[in-house]
């Protein structure tokens, strides 16, 4: 897999700098907990879910979850078992055949499903990156975690967890440090097993009524704003303790491909880029790349996406600018070991070694990832260069 990989090599050419480079499920863990991206949700019911599957690894998504939790009635969890070890084994032909896929997850609703899945999937497993825990608290995780050992004894081989923080527990202010605590402690003991800690930002609203507006951020509801700054405080720390905090979902889809289609085909890529973020804005896609922005100067990297049109803003906006890399290369360059203040070669800014050292690891971290755009590159263009022209 890579970033951006569906695109003609030529056109990568211009976009980057330095491409991203390519990955595998078995890359390591801190490569892949950058690399999500935007993680894909559907339901496991979807009748065609290995050919959706397939579809939006073609058009650029490297990870997605397929949910057996609250995207499907409780109804249809018998079925929805059934579908996705049907569906899993499709993948496995269709990966053998060639075709690449993203790395995939299972959200699953109790301990008991983790074994009994990677049992009746048999060799099909091999094509499953991990499990998604619901609603995680130290309580409620040890024993997901538990059955995930359990499974990996039948299926003799790694897989990774993401854990979902959406307890009401982590919510209310008399629970939240130590409910904080304690997943701090259950984490830290299955480090080697958690790729990354997901928030579940729907579920903390719902325990107040609330739902924010299209042109509202998770972050101007001020309730929700405060948990993720104390689990970015707690479980995010650069100082070799924390883990991956990914992006709270996005709501919202009123924008549709289609729209872009005819301007795409009028156009090369690098045009009419004032009339696409014009178009971002009226289809109320604002919200949502305020809300990427907000995410990263917060501490968190990629996002959970439950639409298509979600994938391409994210992934165009976790590129690393040409002024980000260079100020990283800057900070990191070894005769600058001692520390020291040093002028930005974009002589705009200050850089200070030793206090911005770990942006500067974890922009390089990104830039593996996603690449660095050429200079002169932003935004609007490498998004325009990812929409879909048929």
């Amino acid at each position: 897999m890579r970033h951006f990989g569906h695109l003609p090599p030529d056109i990568r050419k211009t976009l980057f700098h330095q491409e991203p480079v390519e990955f595998t499920a078995g890359s390591p863990a801190r490569t892949l907990a950058v690399a999500l991206g935007a993680t894909l949700y559907s339901p496991a019911t979807r009748p065609r879910l290995a050919a959706d599957v397939l579809k939006q690894a073609a058009r650029g998504v490297t990870s997605m979850v397929l949910c057996l939790e609250d995207s499907i009635g409780d109804g249809d969890v018998e079925a929805g078992e059934e579908n996705l070890v049907r569906q899993l084994g499709l993948l496995d032909e269709a990966a053998t055949a060639g075709a690449d896929l993203p790395l995939l997850f299972i959200r699953v609703r109790t301990p008991g499903q983790i074994p009994d899945l990677v049992r009746r999937m048999g060799t099909a497993v091999h094509r499953l990156s991990g499990f998604v825990l619901p609603k995680f608290t130290e309580e409620r995780g040890i024993p997901f975690l538990e059955a995930l050992n359990e499974a990996e004894g039948d299926c003799a081989r790694q897989l990774f967890v993401m854990p979902v923080l959406e307890s009401p527990e982590l919510l209310h202010l008399e629970s939240r440090a130590d409910t904080l605590a304690g997943i701090a402690r259950t984490v830290d003991k299955y480090r080697d097993r958690v790729l990354a800690l997901r928030l579940g930002v729907t579920d903390f609203c719902s325990a107040y009524g609330l739902r924010r507006a299209p042109d509202m951020t998770a972050y101007d509801v001020q309730i929700v704003a405060s948990v993720i700054a104390d689990v970015v405080n707690v479980l995010g720390r650069a100082d070799g303790t924390g883990f991956t905090v990914t992006g709270p979902v996005w709501e919202y889809f009123r924008l549709q491909e289609r729209m872009f289609k005819p301007q795409l085909r009028r156009s090369p890529f690098l045009g009419r880029a004032e009339e696409l973020r014009t178009a971002l804005i009226e289809h109320d896609m604002d919200g949502l790349l305020r809300e990427i922005e907000l995410d990263r100067t917060n501490g968190l990297q990629g996002k959970t996406c439950i639409h298509p049109s979600h994938v391409a803003p994210v992934h165009a906006l976790s590129v690393v600018s040409h002024e980000e890399f260079s100020d990283a290369v800057d900070i990191l360059r070894p005769e600058q070991g001692d520390g020291g203040v040093l002028r930005s070669s974009y002589t705009n800014k200050m850089n200070e070694v030793k206090p911005h050292r770990a942006w500067a690891e974890r922009t390089l971290l990104r830039a593996e990832a996603f690449g660095v755009a050429r200079e002169g590159i932003g935004f609007v263009e490498l998004l325009t260069a990812s929409l879909p022209q048929t």
